[in-house]
């Protein structure tokens, strides 16, 4: 019996100008595409039937999405083809073709303006939230009517006239949530640009694992010494309150 045409594997093939390469950082993590390179062309190819209808995809300039059928590339839908599939390409798996380079220093810290070239967006996937970033003068007062079992399986940290919670549960208070991965705090609702690029960063500049690197939307960071943390308490909230003036 013959094979129905319409169950048989679709294999996708992409064109994209190698002046847009850094639009790839979308798709570095997608570690099944693999790619090559034909003087001003990039070549892709191994999309997943999602991949090839993702958003990612669809917002990249100048892609060209193709089906391979028989040795020549369609554009989707279409019935006549393209082209012709290029041969002797050399073929390499993505997060490997393309470089990901950092930069030689991390001290864009939160009130520097200095600009490094690692940059947050907004995520799909729904994470925990860990830690709670609020201003110490809206909370002041609710803190010390909290009972303590609410209040001792959270560390706590003073960054300016703001106090950093972090365990869970997270308290109701108003303030900035944060999700945790490969000891950075990230902003709920925001990954890495990079996905993969977490560990890269934590092995360059934070190899011992003693500190917390907190995030901003705009990619800045600061990093916290683990050590600096101390168990909440009403007692040491008061205590740290009056060691300092907020208004």
């Amino acid at each position: 019996m013959a094979k129905d045409p319409s169950q048989r594997l679709k294999e996708f093939w992409a064109e994209l100008p190698r002046k847009d390469e850094d639009f790839l950082g979308s798709v570095r993590d997608w570690k099944n595409i693999r790619l090559a390179t034909d003087d001003n062309v990039i070549w892709l190819k191994g999309f997943t039937d999602e991949q090839a209808a993702s958003t990612e995809i669809q917002q990249l300039p100048d892609l060209l999405l193709y089906e391979l059928r028989e040795g020549l590339l369609f554009r989707r839908n279409a019935l006549v083809p393209s082209k012709k599939v290029r041969t002797a390409l050399l073929w390499n798996p993505i997060d490997k073709a393309l470089r990901l380079t950092l930069p030689p220093s991390n001290q864009n810290f939160f009130g520097i303006d200095e600009h490094v070239g690692i940059k947050l967006k907004p995520s799909e996937e729904e994470q925990p939230a860990i830690a709670l970033l609020c201003s110490i003068a809206d909370i002041k007062e609710m803190i010390v009517a909290l009972p303590k079992f609410k209040l001792e399986k959270l560390d706590w940290i003073v960054i300016n006239d703001k106090a950093l919670f972090l365990g869970s549960p997270v308290l109701s208070f108003p303030g900035k949530t944060y999700w945790t991965k490969d000891n950075h705090l990230l902003p709920a609702g925001f990954d890495f640009e990079f996905k993969n690029l977490s560990s890269v960063l934590q092995k360059k500049y934070n190899a011992s694992q003693d500190q917390w690197l907190l995030w901003s939307e705009k990619g800045n960071v600061l990093p916290l010494n683990k050590n600096d943390f101390r168990k909440l308490s009403v007692s040491s909230f008061r205590l740290t309150e009056k060691s300092q003036s907020w208004k």
